[in-house]
């Protein structure tokens, strides 16, 4: 499958990355490779904050990279159906990154659905962190494929929507979890999950 809805505005943004001075582009590549670690950082400093908290608090914390990793599957299961080209691929432009191989689908973006679900679960775990940090840092995920010249914008939204939509309900069952958690500080694993003297 190919798109071409979007394929003007695909083109006028890789078009504008090559005009935009060698070191903003470079930037915004590497950010776009490695960008998703500032998720793992953030679910390090979720789960930090939430060891003197409430056994519900620490399960939302914990439920943060699992809610992920299913939005991943959920996303690459959309993919492996749809089978659009990337628009590299079939636009035939010049990018920033090298374009993935024929058969590397685009619709949706993983990225941009990791980015989604990770910044809906982080804002349901920390508020505060959720709204200064991962959500922005998800917005800049997703643009910064299409910068790269790996996705078509489409690709993007709904990668960045699909993530968010698995991860809402899940992010709010997490609390459910709490007696098991309240469980799992009564045990050796107490010094990860809690700072309090008792839950």
């Amino acid at each position: 499958m190919t798109s071409q809805f979007d394929a003007g505005l695909y083109r006028w943004v890789v078009d504008l990355a090559a005009r935009t001075p060698q070191p903003v582009d470079d930037t915004v590549r590497f950010f776009s490779d490695y960008g998703l670690g500032v998720f793992a950082v953030l679910m390090l400093i979720v789960w930090w904050r939430a060891r003197p908290a409430g056994s519900a608090g620490m399960a939302a914390a914990l439920s943060v990279p699992l809610t992920v990793i299913v939005a991943f599957l959920v996303n690459d299961g959309v993919k492996s159906l749809v089978t659009e080209q990337r628009p590299c691929q079939t636009l035939h432009t010049v990018t920033l990154e090298t374009c993935p191989v024929l058969g590397d689908w685009s619709f949706p973006s993983n990225h941009s659905a990791i980015a989604g679900a990770a910044a809906v679960a982080l804002l349901l775990a920390h508020r505060r962190i959720g709204l200064l940090y991962a959500v922005p840092v998800a917005v800049l995920m997703a643009a910064s494929r299409v910068w790269i010249g790996v996705h078509y914008p489409h690709d993007v939204v709904t990668g960045i929507l699909l993530g968010a939509l698995v991860a809402w309900p899940l992010s709010l069952l997490a609390p459910r979890a709490a007696p098991a958690v309240a469980h799992l500080r009564a045990t050796r694993l107490r010094p990860l999950l809690t700072a309090a003297a008792a839950d």
